[in-house]
């Protein structure tokens, strides 16, 4: 089993999945944010490559994308930092990022980088089912990459269930139609995650977007295996330069 099938098969509940933008705070500071993640109670993490624009994202990882690429992050530099990552996390490590950098930097090219470090997986949100099931799923399957598809609240049912049969790893649940870093109440939505419950999906389930605190994740982990939390924690790195000491305070928060 790959990292990702240990974690799910051994923890069934409340698994953390923490967002960090590779490059942000400063450009040395990703190496550090992932020691600090798995040190202080993170299950998995994602990665963020910084772009341009991140559709998806609210205001406040945009920012951290933006700083990241000033600081000089490039998908170069990310896949050299990660080199030798393996050393010392142990936990899963997905990578998340926008489709035209990726293409950029050559699709099978970058898959292939990122097997070689280490990497258990991918989420490209604008990546088209179509796309993923005519060319880019089998690279993907190639380098034994996983791969999470996004549901929303407005994701049909069949629909749900096709994202599902191609998705590995987990699922990925939008807990609403908007950005990252909303003002979603998980709990106002609980009709669409009992309906995804009822679905018998083949893969896990993680919850993302306004997760932000011990409340929102110990919710979001009622109706799913877990949840992901990105804008809180980019947010709280943003007040604190001690990378270790913010993400310390910040995990303690959510699951002390």
């Amino acid at each position: 089993m790959n990292r990702l099938e240990i974690l799910f098969s051994t923890k069934k509940h409340h698994i953390l999945n923490v967002y960090g933008t590779a490059g942000f705070p400063k450009l040395n500071s990703t190496l550090e944010m992932m020691r600090s993640l798995q040190e202080c109670g993170a299950d998995m993490m994602e990665l963020g490559m910084p772009y341009s624009d991140p559709l998806a994202d609210g205001p406040v990882i945009q920012h951290s994308n933006a700083i990241a690429l000033s600081n000089g992050m490039t998908m170069q530099k990310l896949f050299a930092v990660l080199k030798d990552f393996r050393k010392e996390i142990h936990i899963p490590v997905i990578l998340m990022g926008y489709l035209n950098p990726v293409l950029q930097f050559g699709f099978e090219k970058f898959c292939a980088a990122a097997a070689s470090v280490g990497i258990d997986g991918l989420i490209i949100p604008d990546l088209p089912e179509f796309e993923f099931e005519n060319e880019y799923g089998t690279i993907i399957k190639k380098y034994g990459l996983s791969f999470s598809f996004l549901v929303t609240p407005e994701t049909p049912d069949v629909r749900v269930k096709k994202l599902d049969s191609l998705s590995s790893g987990f699922l990925y649940a939008v807990s609403a139609s908007a950005t990252t870093g909303g003002n979603t109440h998980v709990s106002d939505i609980a009709s669409y995650f009992n309906r995804l419950q009822l679905l018998n999906l083949k893969n896990p389930v993680l919850v993302g977007f306004g997760i932000k605190d011990k409340n929102s994740f110990n919710t979001a982990c009622r109706y799913a295996q877990g949840a992901i939390i990105g804008s809180a924690y980019i947010a709280a790195l943003g007040k604190n330069e001690n990378v270790n000491a913010a993400t310390k305070s910040f995990l303690s928060s959510i699951t002390g």
